[in-house]
């Protein structure tokens, strides 16, 4: 179940107590090591939202499967939302802190999508591009392979989608000849 005004509010008091301990770029850290946790093993997320497991035993699988790799104040963070019964989602408060502290920092996310991989020379001269027309100060670039685009790209940033792909093209043009408009005028 998501629930992203509960995620948002948790991630909101855990940055403002990393801001009040001076550990903002460490508990950073640890909300990235838990984003991909949480993205590379679907069996974590399902222990987390199982009820078969009592909160001791979610606690101890979870220090378990992150180890050493978190601090304690993360960790008590996360010893908190087990004992309030809000650890199923925590994989959402992990991506909400990560927004907040991208807000905060002025950092915007942008996803480059392309048909094929990219030289870091194109990776730059887009990122330079964006900041240059939008306006950004700080630019983090995430990019995706997907053939289906064919060629060009897609790039999407702040709610907005430039969609230069081959695929696009090739949908617009097929639309054209299916509402075709002159071939009634020759009948």
């Amino acid at each position: 179940m998501q629930n992203p005004r509960l995620a948002g509010r948790y991630a909101k008091s855990l940055l403002d107590l990393a801001t009040e301990r001076g550990q903002v770029e460490v508990v950073y850290k640890d909300m990235q090591y838990v984003q991909a946790v949480c993205a590379a093993s679907k069996e974590f997320i399902t222990v987390l939202k199982s009820p078969v497991f009592n909160s001791d035993k979610k606690v101890g699988i979870i220090n378990a499967v992150l180890g050493n790799n978190i601090s304690d104040l993360t960790r008590a963070f996360i010893t908190l939302l087990v004992t309030k019964g809000r650890e199923m989602n925590f994989a959402e408060m992990a991506d909400a802190f990560i927004d907040q502290y991208n807000t905060v920092k002025g950092i915007h996310k942008v996803k480059l999508t392309t048909a094929t991989e990219v030289s870091e020379s194109v990776k730059e001269a887009i990122v330079s591009k964006v900041k240059q027309e939008a306006g950004f100060d700080s630019v983090e670039l995430e990019t995706k392979v997907d053939e289906k685009l064919i060629g060009g790209f897609v790039l999407e940033f702040d709610n907005k989608l430039v969609d230069a792909s081959i695929s696009k093209d090739l949908n617009e043009i097929r639309k054209e000849f299916s509402h075709n408009v002159y071939v009634q005028s020759i009948r």
